[in-house]
């Protein structure tokens, strides 16, 4: 039996499996299980290859308190960073492998947990769920004609093209950096956003989209709502709005964020109330040893690597105090041996 399975094989959960290392767990006491085929999947696939990996997001300082930490980097250099992280643990890692059922059961003062997977059963003293948000992308509420499928897009590395116009929907940091990766490959683009100011990307990607728009580089479309989207004589996307006239494009490409995968969190027992799963400040939900880690469990306040990490520190520090015993207190932690992860 494992002391501790780890669902998830991204920021959150190498970070986990770090803290829980350097903690005193037994690296044959760790797993992890990941459903793609390698880790940090959404990093590997959504961001572009020049893409900057920033510490600081959305005005948040990029402040570390656990064993993890990364200054601004690029793909490459994160992707590194991660891949070192789990080599050094020694920690094995199950890729292509999906949890499809988590069962717990509390005997003899114990926790216990069943994990069926697409390949197996394993069974484990806790289990943390670090599978993110952004693996299950948000859609628009209107529907997207089947014969776009190859012109509607959820991410910017789905395609390669160039000198196309294209329209980017959305409002965030991941809508911004989209339209400037865009831009700089050659494509002549827009962007539609429901608002009027750009209030929840960062300061860096707000004045960087601001000024292709005063350049003429780009055309924002502020306040603009879209009612349906129709396929053309030339099988290209006709965009309605409800503001201005149909527009024609070559490719939609949606930057509306995540969901939480609600469904597969209730069917285990996991709570809500509203959207926000129920768990405390280390993240334990109201089952006994299953905690969520990363953005499942901060919410709007997560969005970067650097919380993702710090809030791996503090569900160590809750399996550490109750139920993992671990030989190393978490408060006398060293960051020595752990040290070449951080460069």
């Amino acid at each position: 039996m494992y002391s501790l399975v780890i669902i998830g094989a991204g920021p959150a959960g190498i970070s986990l499996a770090v803290e829980a290392r350097a903690a005193g767990v037994p690296k044959e006491k760790i797993l992890i299980l990941e459903k793609a085929e390698a880790h940090s999947w959404v990093i590997r696939s959504l961001y572009p290859d020049k893409k900057l990996v920033t510490a600081n997001y959305k005005g948040q300082k990029g402040v570390c308190h656990g064993v993890m930490c990364m200054p601004d980097m690029d793909k490459a250099d994160t992707l590194n960073l991660l891949d070192n992280a789990i080599k050094n643990t020694g920690v094995e890692v199950h890729y292509q492998e999906e949890v499809s059922k988590i069962a717990s059961f509390h005997e003899n003062g114990k926790n216990r947990f069943e994990i069926e997977t697409s390949k197996g059963l394993y069974e484990s003293e806790n289990v943390a769920i670090a599978i993110g948000i952004f693996g299950r992308p948000r859609k628009p509420s209107y529907k997207i004609p089947k014969d776009l499928r190859k012109r509607v897009h959820f991410d910017v590395t789905s395609f390669d093209t160039r000198d196309e116009h294209i329209l980017v929907v959305g409002g965030g940091d991941t809508a911004s950096e989209n339209v400037q990766f865009l831009h700089e490959v050659g494509h002549q683009v827009e962007l539609s956003y429901r608002g009027k100011d750009f209030h929840r990307m960062n300061p860096i990607n707000k004045q960087s989209i601001l000024l292709l728009e005063t350049q003429g580089e780009v055309t924002l479309l502020r306040e603009t709502n879209i009612e349906k989207v129709t396929v053309s004589d030339e099988g290209k996307p006709v965009v309605h709005f409800k503001e201005i006239e149909p527009r024609t494009y070559d490719r939609i490409v949606y930057s509306l964020g995540g969901t939480t995968p609600q469904n597969f969190l209730k069917v285990i027992g996991i709570t809500f109330t509203e959207d926000s799963p129920d768990i405390d400040e280390y993240g334990e939900t109201g089952i006994k040893g299953l905690f969520l880690c990363g953005d499942l469990s901060l919410g709007k306040k997560g969005g970067s690597i650097v919380s993702a990490f710090n809030a791996s520190r503090r569900t160590i520090e809750a399996l550490c105090a109750r139920y993992l015993h671990c030989a190393v207190p978490v408060h006398k932690i060293d960051l020595e041996p752990w040290m070449e992860v951080k460069k």
